[in-house]
Formats: C-alpha cells, structure tokens, sequence
C-alpha cells in the first residue's frame, strides 16, 4: 500500500490539486452563469453575488478513473463582480468592463496524499476585464468580453487546495442567446471561455490552452419564473508544457436552474444544481475533482 500511495504521488507532481478544484486547467470555474448568460445588461452599474458550493465525490486520473481510496473534499465560493456598462458604443456593440474578486473556503481529504486533510481560505486572484461588448437583435443577443486573473492570491504549491493559482490567465469570452419566439418565452444561450496561461513560477509549468462551454435551455412562465436544463463542458486544448505528462484535463455536467427577476427594485435571483458525470486529469494537477454543485446568484442594478 505504502508503494502504491508513493506512486499516486509522483503522478501528482508538485502543481497537486490547485484550485479551483471546478476548473478544467485555469481560473474560470464552469457553472458560475446560466441561462441567458450571454446576454449583456443595460446601461448601468450592477453588482453580482455567485455564491458556489462543490462537493467532490472523488478525483479522477487521466482516464476518467477514481484515484484508490477515499479522496473528497469541498468548495465554497463567493465571487464579487462588478459590471459597469457605460453609454458608449463601438463596433455597434454597447461598451462596458468588469472586476471580479473572488473569495474561497477549500477542503480536501485525501488517501492518495497519506491521508492528510487540506484547507486553505481567503481571497483568490482577482480578474479585470477592461472589455465588455454587447449587441442585441430583436431575436438575438450576442457578447463578447475580455480581461486577465492576475497572480495576486497566496499560492502554495505544495498544498492542494490553495486559494491562488500561482500564475495569471488572460480570457476571451464568446457567447449567444437566441430568443426562440416573437415573446421571447423561450431561449437557447451558449457562453465559451477561452483561457491562456502564463509559467507557474513555483513549478515551472505553463497550463495548456482551454475553452468551456456553458448553455442553457430557458421558458420562461407567464408568472415572470423561469426554468431551464443548463450544463457545462471544457476541455485542456494544449499539454501542459513542462509538466510530467501530456494528458489534458476535461469535464462535463448537467443540470437545472430557476431564476427570477423583480424589475421595480432592479433585483434577479437564480438558482441551479449541477451533476458532474466526467472529469477527467491533465498534467499539471495530475488529478481531476468530480462532484456536484449549488450555486446561487444574485444580481443587483446600483
């Protein structure tokens, strides 16, 4: 046992389990949006509360396989954005930008690590993002966006669920929605991350390229209450450069959501769950968390 446990640990490497746990290979974790996400809201400043939390279940290797023994642990998130969407224009598109700060409680039990319990807790590396645009057809919307997660956060790399990355990841987002009928009753949304990473410097490693794909299928009732299948998917695009093998990470889920928006107090509440049915590990973390997820947003106009 004591030569198998070593073994899983080599495989390891020393980049570990870095959070966040839900993330392919980068800083984006997938779930966060939902229905409709790729629509861009109106001129104003917002706040946005994602309130995340992760049960993993087990860790997968390479092949989608549970690492031996009883491998588990938690995330619980609450990320802070702020949007602020001005009164300019360019490229026909309404012009905006954004910050996120993100902040984690992480656990994790694992066998394959001699039984240790991890934990780490605090705020995670903030992201800018000095671009935001979004057009809107009669049936359609559509959104482009870009910004960077700076290495601000504390990063140890011999800790598996420490709450900084160790490197910064520079992301494009892309995304529709596509308004079904005349009264806008039923929506098919798909939002794409692309990240692009730079060397941990502690390791010595630069993550490979990835993108992620989260969509919803919305209906919205007559009641103004809407519900809808959502799910996500991501893969690792490039091998890990550096690392100690060149397998790439993915993950994929489904789930439901609610959400309801209350226009005279300029306030929107969603609600989802999500069931991960494969993840499987790249080169950097060496193992890959599969699990379930509870998230809550709340989004307010200020």
């Amino acid at each position: 046992m004591k030569t198998q446990k070593t073994a899983w640990l080599a495989a390891l490497g020393a980049g570990l389990l870095a959070t966040s746990a839900l993330a392919a290979n980068g800083h984006y974790a997938p779930g966060i949006e939902g229905l409709s996400a790729a629509a861009a809201p109106p001129e104003g400043l917002y706040y946005r509360g994602y309130l995340l939390h992760y049960d993993v279940e087990r860790f997968n290797d390479a092949r989608g396989d549970a690492a031996p023994g009883r491998n588990e642990g938690t995330v619980t998130a609450l990320a802070n954005r702020f949007i602020w969407m001005t009164d300019k224009q360019f490229l026909g598109a309404d012009y905006g930008m954004e910050a996120i700060v993100p902040m984690f409680d992480i656990e994790f039990d694992l066998d394959v690590a001699g039984s240790n319990r991890f934990s780490d807790k605090g705020v995670g590396d903030l992201f800018v993002g000095p671009v935001i645009l979004g057009w809107h057809g009669e049936r359609w919307d559509a959104t482009f966006a870009a910004g960077h997660w700076f290495d601000t956060a504390s990063f140890d790399a011999g800790n598996p669920a420490s709450v900084g990355k160790g490197y910064g990841t520079t992301m494009l987002t892309l995304g529709g929605v596509w308004h079904l009928d005349a009264d806008r009753r039923w929506n098919l949304s798909a939002l794409s991350r692309y990240e692009i990473k730079t060397e941990q410097e502690d390791t010595g490693i630069t993550p490979g390229d990835s993108w992620l794909v989260e969509w919803g299928l919305g209906h919205r009732l007559a009641n103004g209450l809407e519900l809808g299948l959502v799910g996500y998917d991501a893969w690792q695009l490039e091998a890990d450069d550096g690392a100690a093998t060149g397998a790439k990470a993915e993950r994929h889920a489904i789930g439901v959501e609610a959400g309801y928006l209350w226009p005279a107090v300029g306030v929107q509440l969603k609600g989802a769950a999500y069931h991960e049915y494969d993840a499987e590990a790249g080169g950097l973390k060496g193992l890959e968390s599969e699990g379930d997820a509870i998230r809550l947003q709340l989004t307010k106009f200020l």
